[in-house]
């Protein structure tokens, strides 16, 4: 087991002026590390530089400034396979002429110390391990999508690769089978140990997989902490509605953003008596999602005019209609408070 680790790093694409395209800074000076036999989660949006800082890690990008370390030593310059790395990317690239062993067996070719007994035997163990042995005479498009993931995971497995650096394997798969592909994920890491590193841009799978999760956007690393962490705890307003569904509610306070999970707003009756923030909410419509209530409405009070979501589990039966108004309340220990200017965390307010 490794660490991986990158330093001040800075990714630009230059622009051509023939074209008329731009630079683009794809990664802003970024600062991570992965402890060994950790599952780091890098969470972002589509374009904030998470593939590349993968890539880069991979060696299949070279930096314009900063460093790589695999296990404290800088691979700058470095080809991939010299780095120890195995990348899974979201297609999964199987030949599709050769059986599932052949793809398997097909990187310890450059193996010059393995003969093809050695390389089979390999493969089968392999498979093995990722409940696939059954197939390996199939050829890919006799396989499924959660099978097809396996076989790549496996190929990747042979290499014995000191980190495993996955691109989004489960985006392809349907919602069923991607949540089963989650678990066998984190089962296989479990099993194997090895460092991995895994980019999403799916909060399900960033908070069911992630030891740790760092959240990025636009080139560079806006928190990184686990999944409690950065859920609980946002650093700033950009992780804050990033993070969760619904996102957590904002309301403006003076010099400040109030910020409060849908499901920590609940009718006052449902909240204990004590130190807590109450406001009238006036409701627009609602939802009924796997069992919960979300309740769409505008506040009044301190985040007067402010559109909020409430979540109300099962549990909470309080009648509720549209167009009504309902005082609701928030357990004053769940309220975190942003800069309004720079979105950053603040110190609180009075309300």
């Amino acid at each position: 087991m490794k660490t991986v680790e990158v330093r001040a790093l800075v990714k630009v694409y230059e622009g051509h002026r023939r074209l008329g395209t731009e630079s683009v800074r794809a990664l802003a000076g970024v600062d991570l590390a992965a402890e060994p036999g950790e599952y780091l989660v890098l969470l972002g949006p589509s374009g904030c530089g998470k593939t590349t800082l993968l890539r880069t890690i991979a060696g299949l990008e070279q930096p314009t400034e900063g460093e790589v370390l695999i296990d404290g030593q800088v691979v700058n310059g470095l080809p991939p396979r010299a780095r120890q790395v195995a990348m899974v990317f979201q297609s999964y690239a199987l030949y599709p002429h050769k059986t599932v062993l052949a793809n398997i067996e097909f990187p310890l070719k450059a193996e010059r110390s393995l003969d093809r007994t050695a390389r089979a035997e390999k493969a089968r163990w392999a498979a093995g391990l990722l409940g696939i042995e059954p197939l390996l005479a199939r050829r890919p498009r006799h396989l499924s999508g959660g099978e097809r993931q396996r076989v790549a995971l496996a190929r990747a497995l042979v290499r014995d690769p000191a980190v495993f650096l996955l691109d989004e394997p489960l985006s392809n798969l349907d919602a069923k089978t991607r949540t089963a592909a989650r678990d066998e994920l984190k089962r296989f890491q479990r099993r194997v140990g090895t460092t991995t590193v895994y980019v999403t841009h799916d909060q399900a799978e960033a908070m069911g997989l992630g030891d740790r999760i760092a959240v990025l956007s636009d080139g560079r690393v806006r928190q990184v902490g686990t999944p409690a962490e950065v859920y609980d705890d946002p650093a700033d307003t950009f992780v804050a509605t990033f993070i969760g569904s619904p996102p957590m509610n904002l309301v403006r306070r003076d010099d400040r953003l109030v910020g409060f999970r849908p499901e920590h707003l609940l009718p006052v009756e449902a909240v204990p008596s004590g130190e807590r923030v109450t406001m009238p909410l006036r409701i627009e419509r609602m939802e009924y999602l796997s069992g919960d209530r979300h309740v769409y409405a505008t506040a009044g009070g301190f985040g007067a005019g402010t559109r909020v979501i409430a979540r109300l589990p099962a549990t909470v039966e309080t009648p509720l209609r549209p167009e009504e108004t309902h005082e609701f309340a928030v357990d004053a220990s769940r309220l975190r408070f942003f800069e309004a200017e720079s979105g950053l965390r603040a110190s609180a307010v009075r309300l």
